[in-house]
């Protein structure tokens, strides 16, 4: 993989990532998935994390652009950055090497969750890290498959 793996170019843009803030309300979420698959979007990942007054979806979505649409055509409040995603050839027993290797590279994980989906059969992790760009090159050197944006998208 090329030293580039999360900047668009040759290899494909970086997987955008959404955090939703919601009322912590019951059907919330549910309000903001229909929403979106409505518009012949599919929801790849999510998490929630609440409190007390509000949540935060975090979401991978398949048509980033038109859900960036969705949710400021609806007022809806958001953020979106980059995220690596990667590709567990073993699986769960693989999450002990990708935080030794996010060690090794002194790369902060702020959160991470894995993906509904498995476009080539093997389990995806999504990590949320201070440098992406570090984090990409350390994991391509280790073995691993960073996926692109492409790579999810329909």
């Amino acid at each position: 993989m090329s030293q580039a793996a999360t900047k668009e170019g040759l290899t494909g843009s970086p997987v955008k990532h959404f955090s939703i803030f919601l009322d912590n309300k019951v059907g919330a979420l549910l309000e903001v998935v229909k929403l979106i698959e409505q518009h012949g979007v599919v929801v790849l990942a999510f998490s929630i994390v609440d409190s007390a007054e509000s949540s935060i979806a975090r979401m991978i979505v398949s048509d980033p652009e038109r859900v960036s649409a969705l949710l400021k055509e609806h007022e809806i409040a958001f953020s979106q950055s980059s995220v690596l995603v990667l590709e567990l050839a073993e699986g769960a027993s693989d999450l002990g090497k990708v935080l030794s290797c996010l060690l090794m590279a002194e790369v902060n994980l702020l959160f991470s969750y894995p993906l509904l989906v498995r476009p080539r059969g093997k389990a995806l992790l999504v990590l949320h890290v201070d440098d992406n760009e570090c984090a990409s090159n350390v994991m391509a050197g280790e073995g691993y498959q960073v996926l692109t944006q492409g790579d999810l998208s329909r």
